[in-house]
């Protein structure tokens, strides 16, 4: 019998053992059949199935594959000790025949009848071990029953035939009770307890019978009887150990069939983790040889499309030569940095890609083991760097917020006392700077509550918006505001749907977005009429093959283009062009936007005949199967 297979990876559970590693007490006494045909074979079956289906993902991680080579050398262990057995009968039978042909041979006169017996038993043995067709119906639960065919076909057999043979040739000196022993190890190992020990009370009876008849004969069988009861007890003992034996490698090839199915599923966990990190990771040996790369490696590797997946070589590749340098290096002092070095890859194409590179040994705690393998972990640095400057902006707007809120009380109070003293001072001075507290108590007002409202809180839940409604009457009141003249030189225009568009987004927070854009447009447009222009309208984007309307909403002011060095930081927060400017306003804007799904661009109007520059808002709709009328102009003047 084989060696039961073992777990592949350390500290994996056992589900048939206990915190020893023996197995458990209440696994109870079951014998191979029971354990192995009905769970082994199917898990096996399941779990093959199971690592031919992860074979075909993308990941060529080596790991992946090790649960799926254990079920290859597994199978069915049932089938495969009853087919060894079926072997062992095929070549007795052919001793046995060729036992009388050498008897005859040598002048030996043998009774017919055994010879008879050992080639119709020869002849039996090796067509139902060379035949599949008279194994069919054979099981762990047809074996158990005495009276089933299957039984019959093989153990019944032997014990027929070799208690002829003893019977039929008592006088030839030749021991046939030693054959007992291939069917009462069968049963020990193939049949439950019971039924073992019944096959070695059928042998013994036999061995007995025998001596008992020649005791009938009258001969002097005192020695012969002695060896039968000897032999009948020796085949008890060989039952029960054999059945020991069996139930011991049916618990400890379970145990090994639950282990390779957590193991199974630590592999589709593992790949499925690493394959989703957007973190690079190679796995290279001494020699440059890649093992295993996940989809952000293969990227990282090249300026276009995918390096084909793992295995494939480091060396030879001009453009991966600084990382080959690394490796050999790595391997050389066994020590890398722990928070990494940078490399620069310089590919054809011009294109320079600076990386990040953390390495880790498979044998760290070994100081004296040759280092056969390491994983490296590589990144973008410029994506390390947005990474961390978004860190220190978000811990910045938290340490913000917390100033902001402290900021409000003490503003409130100087607001009031200022207010309570300007109606005191009569002198044109005094007043003229109580105006001056008002004007920047008021500013800072307006970098409180910006701070206030991108600080990290509880967001509110988009709701259905009229856009049509909102930013009419959002362009009303902001027309009032800044005291626009009406009219033909109004240097406001709308242009609006004439049908109500519903849009999902928080009303204040899209009134706060939207006058944001129309302070910062009259603040850089050119003088003169319609110099401001605000537009609301459908428009169609194509998504997995679909049509999705979305909400465009742009805010144009005619003015001088934005140099490129200020456009690269437009939506970045504190940044301003103004010396008075918090650098918050489109900051705010973007942010908002981003909590309710929509986006916010900025682009250098296409139209000749009039420059200036555009924001736009794509805000996502509530209806999207409405038809909308064709656009008019409306003029936004206050009433």
């Amino acid at each position: 019998m084989s060696e039961p297979a073992k777990p592949w990876f350390a500290g994996a559970a056992d589900p048939g053992a206990d915190a020893a590693g023996q197995p458990s007490a209440d696994a109870g006494p079951s014998t191979l059949s029971g354990e192995l045909n009905d769970e082994i074979g199917e898990a096996s079956a399941e779990a093959a199935a199971a690592a031919e289906a992860a074979g075909t993902q993308d990941s060529q991680f080596f790991f992946r594959h090790a649960p799926r080579r254990l079920v290859d050398a597994g199978g069915n262990a049932f089938a495969r000790l009853h087919r060894s057995f079926l072997a062992a009968r095929a070549a007795l039978g052919v001793a046995l025949v060729a036992t009388q042909l050498i008897a005859a041979w040598l002048g030996t006169s043998a009774p017919l009848a055994p010879i008879l017996l050992c080639l119709a038993y020869a002849a039996h043995a090796l067509a139902l071990w060379l035949l599949p067709r008279l194994q069919r119906g054979v099981s762990a639960q047809t074996l158990s029953r005495i009276s089933s065919p299957q039984w019959w076909g093989s153990i019944g057999v032997d014990l027929t035939v070799f208690g002829l043979l003893h019977a039929l040739d008592r006088e030839a000196g030749v021991n046939y009770g030693a054959l007992f022993v291939m069917p009462v190890l069968m049963a020990g190992v193939l049949t439950p307890r019971l039924v073992a020990v019944a096959t070695a009370a059928m042998a013994a009876l036999l061995m007995l019978g025998v001596a008992a008849w020649a005791l009938l004969e009258g001969r002097n069988v005192g020695l012969q009887l002695t060896q039968a009861g000897l032999v009948g007890s020796g085949f008890f003992v060989i039952s029960l150990l054999a059945s020991e034996l069996a139930g011991r490698l049916a618990r400890e090839e379970k145990a090994a069939r639950g282990s390779m199915e957590f193991a199974r599923q630590q592999a589709q966990l593992n790949r499925l983790v690493i394959d989703e990190m957007q973190e690079g990771v190679l796995v290279v040996d001494r020699r440059g040889h890649v093992r295993a790369a996940n989809p952000a490696a293969r990227g990282l590797l090249t300026d276009q499309q995918l390096v084909r997946t793992a295995p494939f070589q480091l060396r030879g590749v001009a453009a991966w030569r600084p990382l080959v340098q690394a490796v050999e290096r790595g391997f050389a002092s066994a020590a890398w940095p722990e928070s990494g070095q940078d490399l620069a890859l310089q590919f054809d194409s011009g294109l320079q890609r600076s990386l990040r590179v953390r390495m880790r040994f498979t044998r760290k705690h070994e100081s004296q083991a040759g280092e056969d393998l390491c994983v490296l972990f590589i990144e973008d640095s410029l994506l390390l760097l947005a990474r961390n400057r978004q860190e220190k902006l978000a811990a910045m707007g938290r340490v913000s917020a917390g100033i902001a809120h402290e900021i409000r009380n003490p503003l409130a109070a100087i607001d009031q006392a200022n207010a309570l003293l300007s109606e005191d001072v009569v002198e044109p001075r005094a007043q003229q700077l109580t105006r001056m507290v008002a004007s920047n108590v008021q500013r800072l007002k307006r970098i409180v509550d910006d701070v206030l409202e991108v600080a990290p809180g509880v967001v509110t839940p988009p709701v259905p918006v009229d856009a049509s409604q909102l930013v009419s009457e959002v362009c009303l009141d902001w027309a009032r505001t800044n005291q626009l003249a009406p009219g033909p030189s109004d240097p406001l225009s709308c242009t609006l749907p004439m049908q109500p568009l519903q849009v999902s987004f928080d009303p204040e927070h899209l009134r706060r977005v939207l006058v944001n854009l129309l302070d910062n447009a009259l603040r850089h447009a050119e003088p003169g009429p319609a110099s401001v222009q605000v537009l609301l309208e459908t428009e169609q984007e194509t998504s997995g093959g679909a049509d999705q309307p979305w909400v465009r909403l742009s805010v144009f002011n005619a003015g001088p283009e934005i140099p490129p060095e200020v456009e690269r930081h437009l939506f970045e927060p504190f940044f301003s062009t103004r010396s008075r400017g918090s650098g918050l306003g489109l900051y705010i804007c973007r942010e908002l936007c981003t909590r309710y799904g929509a986006e916010i661009s900025y682009r250098r109007s296409p139209n000749p005949a009039r420059p200036g520059n555009e924001f736009s808002l794509s805000l996502r709709p509530v209806a999207s199967a409405e038809v909308l009328a064709a656009p008019h102009t409306q003029p936004c003047n206050p009433q």
